[in-house]
């Protein structure tokens, strides 16, 4: 455990050979080993599940599965019957339900972290490390994870497991070791620690509190949502309203709309139907470009897929989607201005990052998720659609998190926000919309609800 950035990923990277240590030692079954590369760590007995999908997402379940070690037939042909067999019976073990056949772009996120778990243990590996694993997992899937960590457990086969849900940590694991600013805190049987033991530990100071307390009103009606319906989706006939300075809280299960309900409100979704109006006013919010113009901007649920551009900096991740600001005689860009903007970005998000040059994809995913919420603050929104905000992000980190959305609402800004954890959207929200099967299953106080309540609304049309 640790916070972003304490170094937890790139330990793990040197152990599985993707970085290069410069001192110190590994050892593996009393023998000093140096990966030189992942195959290498593969070959030898140590897989790894990273927080980060790399998958060849146009190509099938089972080509991933197999990439790079595909059975040949006649010498040159792959034996795509053995390949489908082999696959079939990895996901027989595991009890995962995916077509090995299907292609993973049309897959949800989770299950693609489930294909990316049956990889690792394809490998019959005696050391597995999982980063993050249960990020992107419904709580059904989380505890179909468990039972695959406790059988591979009983064979002998040693678990790292990297998480930032505590709850999680001391379920799982026998010891808990916690990093600090790339150093070694504390390693200890996981029945001596409490959780506030760990936080401690984890950011070096007493966090009392989960959420900062709320201090918003909520004003008049801001943005109506009619009649909202998808083209290539499930989503029918979503209507609801969000007031100035209002959190609202979209809930439900995995599939059931809540994404998608942010992007066809953003524009990145094809719209069937419906009206949405901001201030009163009709926002056709035909693509992201004329959203962002309308006062609208959207945190994505894969920041590596669809929020991070991996091969720039951190200044040109930051001002992307604020570029007008910056211009001079409305011809070039200042460079001296998008360097304040960045810094700016930096200071209020506490972003480690080395320098504004940094490569983003080298920074952790928490740190990487700071500099996009960075971003659309810039463009200062009138309604900031969030999805799953404080995905792959520590305690100490989501707090701040919680408290810039809680600022936004004291300055009067809309946010929605989307969540897999309850009570997270309980803590941070003043009403939470509940989705199932595509439509709005109901409303409920944040104050007032339960998270039995928010499920059986959940279940409603499923």
């Amino acid at each position: 455990m640790g916070e972003n950035g304490a170094g937890k990923s790139t330990l793990m990277k040197c152990l599985f050979g993707i970085y290069n240590k410069d001192s110190g030692h590994i050892y593996f079954d009393g023998k000093e080993i140096n990966f030189r590369n992942s195959r290498e760590a593969l070959d030898n007995g140590v897989a790894m599940v990273h927080q980060e999908l790399n998958q060849a997402l146009k190509r099938s379940v089972m080509d991933n599965i197999w990439l790079g070690r595909y059975p040949i037939t006649s010498g040159i042909m792959v034996d795509e019957k053995k390949m489908y067999k082999d696959t079939k019976a990895v996901f027989d073990e595991l009890e995962i339900n995916v077509d090995p056949r299907r292609i993973m772009s049309t897959m949800p996120v989770s299950q693609r972290q489930m294909v990316e778990i049956a990889k690792a243990v394809s490998y019959n590996s005696r050391i597995i490390v999982f980063d993050e694993p249960t990020s992107s997992l419904t709580e059904e899937e989380v505890e179909h994870l468990f039972r695959i960590i406790n059988m591979l457990r009983d064979r002998g086969v040693g678990i790292i497991y990297i998480s930032h849900k505590m709850a999680e940590i001391k379920r799982i694991s026998d010891y808990i070791t916690i990093m600090r600013d790339g150093t070694h805190v504390v390693t200890k049987p996981s029945s001596e620690l409490e959780m506030s033991d760990i936080i401690r530990y984890m950011v070096g100071r007493e966090l009392t509190d989960q959420f900062p307390p709320k201090t918003n009103k909520v004003g008049e009606v801001s943005l109506e949502v009619e009649g909202l319906t998808a083209q290539y989706s499930l989503l029918k006939d979503v209507s609801f309203k969000a007031h100035q300075g209002e959190v609202l809280g979209l809930a439900g299960l995995d599939g059931s709309g809540r994404t998608e309900t942010l992007e066809n409100i953003f524009g990145n979704a094809t719209r069937k139907s419906g009206t949405i109006r901001l201030h009163g006013k009709v926002c056709r919010n035909r693509n992201p470009r004329e959203s962002i113009r309308n006062g609208f901007s959207l945190l994505t649920e894969e920041r590596r897929a669809t929020g991070i551009f991996a091969i720039e900096n951190i200044r040109d991740n930051t001002i992307i989607s604020s570029m007008k600001r910056h211009l001079k005689a409305g011809i070039w860009l200042s460079k001296k201005s998008m360097m304040a903007d960045t810094q700016w970005s930096i200071d209020a998000m506490h972003t480690k990052t080395p320098s504004q040059e940094t490569k983003i994809r080298s920074l952790s995913g928490g740190n990487q998720q700071k500099v996009i919420i960075g971003r659309w603050l810039l463009t200062d929104p009138e309604v900031l659609l969030l999805d799953e905000p404080t995905r792959g992000i520590d305690v100490g980190a989501k707090y701040e998190i919680y408290q810039l959305i809680l600022d936004l609402a004291n300055r009067g800004k809309t946010v929605l926000m989307v969540s897999s954890e309850m009570p997270e959207l309980l803590g941070v929200c003043d009403r939470i919309l509940v989705m199932s099967g595509g439509r709005l299953a109901g409303e409920v106080d944040a104050r007032n609800t339960t998270q039995e309540e928010i499920m059986t609304l959940a279940a409603k049309y499923v």
